[in-house]
């Protein structure tokens, strides 16, 4: 990933992403107002921080990337598949939608997800001018919430997987995600053959670790989707630059990723 920053707001982007055009930022727990354990860039407003805090960090996300914060289009994450469209910026006075994929075609909208170890994943299909957020946890992913993002693009869109650019953020990594024998069970379900893949097992504890950046990208490739970059960065081993509710045992905050069309 490429690291930038503007008036002390640190994120990354995707070179990938960046190269095809998309406007796009995964930002860093750096350049906000928030004091600790939310400190400092935190941008959830369900974790125990000052509403007019997180505001503030949300406006300075938004303004370093050159975006309105009034074009924000945000959902009640909800660690499902469902997709919602955004047809124009949701207005701060209006309820939320329950989504984990966001979509939308509209240049004014900019889409905006909060993440604390689950997989950030922004799509840009740069040939019908589409671009995606999807927030895939454990639950998430096997639920499939990236293939569903590819699905609805393609039913929506008109877009073709092979126009699609991808990227698989910062995330909780293998060697920090273990799970119970009930997410083994659901991942097996889920993948199948390829469950070898995703689930390693720890042989000092006899417990398996769950990969979720390779399991969502098993489901961009298996959607067609050929330019997939993965960050490789894992929330739980860098909580100096990002949260991790795993790694800071749920009293932390959230970092935001944003998207829009150029």
């Amino acid at each position: 990933m490429l690291w930038r920053e503007n008036e002390g707001v640190r994120y990354a982007q995707f070179a990938s992403l960046e190269q095809a055009g998309a406007v796009h930022a995964v930002f860093t727990r750096h350049g906000g107002v928030s004091p600790a354990p939310w400190a400092s860039l935190n941008v959830g407003g369900t974790v125990g921080d000052d509403p007019a805090r997180v505001r503030e960090n949300r406006q300075r996300a938004f303004i370093a990337v050159g975006r309105d914060p009034a074009s924000i289009h945000d959902v009640w994450q909800v660690h499902g598949a469902a997709v919602a469209i955004a047809e124009a910026p949701r207005p701060m006075d209006s309820p939320y939608r329950q989504a984990d994929v966001l979509l939308t075609d509209r240049p004014g909208v900019t889409l905006f997800m909060r993440f604390a170890d689950c997989t950030p994943i922004l799509l840009y299909d740069s040939q019908r001018r589409v671009v995606g957020l999807v927030h895939a946890g454990w639950q998430g992913t096997v639920k499939g919430a990236a293939r569903a993002a590819i699905q609805a693009m393609q039913s929506r869109f008109g877009s073709r997987p092979q126009d699609v650019w991808a990227g698989i953020g910062p995330a909780i990594g293998p060697d920090h995600y273990e799970v119970g024998a009930d997410v083994v069970k659901q991942v097996r379900l889920a993948f199948g053959e390829n469950s070898l893949n995703v689930l390693r097992l720890n042989e000092r504890s006899g417990r398996y670790h769950f990969d979720l950046w390779e399991a969502n990208r098993i489901w961009l490739q298996a959607a067609g989707v050929q330019q997939v970059e993965v960050a490789g960065l894992c929330t739980a081993c860098h909580v100096e630059d990002w949260y991790s509710h795993r790694a800071e045992g749920g009293r932390t905050g959230r970092f935001g990723a944003l998207i829009a069309l150029p």
